[in-house]
């Protein structure tokens, strides 16, 4: 059996944890054949931290064959210690009457302390994949505390919207959704994302031409999938949490994966397609080798699709803007 994988994860007591954790340990995100040491961290608080052992419980009554141990921790630099991956989760929420500004200034604070830490104690080859909202601008504030790890290895997670573009796109053609391809989710982890059908494809062919309702393409299936996450609130009264673990494993598995096939994932910006330099931004990406990509700058653009990009980029620059100071 290979040498096993040290993968650290915030917010572990979590609700996406709870749906994440058991297929990590089960061999669905690394492989069959790589053990792993879940390194959990959650916030130094009491009832917190008994919720993450009882979840420590729960993944040692699985008797996972895989699962070589379990560290609990209430400080990053023990749970970040020698990680080749982390999966930054969890992150503090929009409570109510809370000003986007504020959020984003919180969890920046937060991005800040964890940023520092990986790129201090992380092993060498160390990953990171950010999930907590706002994801990329969390995700740009952990990568700009990193002078050992390259900004590179810093992702965050737009899968999630890509999966609901798959599902809705074949819902609508009456396909499975195997037959969906190429739809790419540009720009932010928010409403104002974009979902480029335009360059899509369903069954190999383009979605425009397979859905020739094109009116439905850009006003509902685009508002649709930038506010599913709230109509999921709204259904259950508890934001994602199985789909959100489910999209997490895609991103890993997507970067951790050679081949051809294209994914959405939220990278840093070199100024392709509009998109303003140093920004984290969902983009097409194609995985080169275990753990590194190569942007696909091939997409065309027809103004309707470079006006939504714009929007998603202006959306990017203003949060950036706002966590400046943080930033020094």
């Amino acid at each position: 059996m290979t040498k096993p994988i040290r993968v650290a994860v915030t917010g572990a007591a979590g609700q996406i944890c709870y749906s994440l954790l058991p297929r990590i340990a089960n061999g669905d995100v690394f492989g069959k054949n790589t053990p792993v040491i879940l390194q959990l961290l959650e916030i130094p608080v009491d009832k917190a931290q008994a919720a993450l052992k009882g979840v420590g419980m729960e993944l040692d009554d699985c008797a996972f064959p895989l699962l070589q141990d379990i560290v609990f921790a209430d400080n990053p630099d023990v749970a970040f210690k020698d990680a080749n991956w982390c999966l930054l989760v969890g992150s503090k929420p929009r409570g109510p009457g809370m000003e986007r500004a504020d959020l984003l200034k919180d969890n920046g604070k937060i991005f800040i302390g964890q940023g520092k830490s990986i790129d201090t104690v992380a092993a060498d080859d160390c990953r990171v994949a950010v999930v907590g909202n706002p994801c990329n601008t969390n995700c740009m504030i952990a990568a700009r505390q990193a002078k050992r790890l390259p900004k590179e290895r810093f992702t965050a997670m737009v899968r999630l919207d890509q999966n609901r573009a798959y599902t809705q796109l074949a819902k609508k053609a009456g396909v499975p959704v195997t037959a969906v391809s190429d739809v790419i989710v540009f720009g932010n982890h928010s409403p104002t994302m974009f979902p480029d059908f335009a360059n899509g494809k369903i069954n190999g062919k383009k979605v425009t031409d397979v859905i020739s309702d094109h009116a439905w393409l850009k006003d509902n299936f685009i508002p649709d999938v930038g506010k599913r996450g709230a109509a999921i609130i709204a259904a259950r009264g508890v934001s994602s949490a199985t789909s959100a673990a489910n999209a997490l494993i895609d991103h890993v598995k997507a970067l951790t994966t050679v081949g051809n096939t294209l994914h959405s994932i939220a990278v840093y910006s070199d100024g392709s397609y509009g998109f303003n330099e140093g920004v984290w931004a969902g983009m097409p990406v194609r995985t080169t080798a275990p753990g590194t990509y190569t942007v696909d700058k091939s997409f065309v653009h027809d103004e309707f699709a470079k006006g939504k990009i714009a929007a998603t980029n202006a959306e990017l620059v203003g949060e950036r803007d706002t966590v400046k100071e943080l930033l020094g």
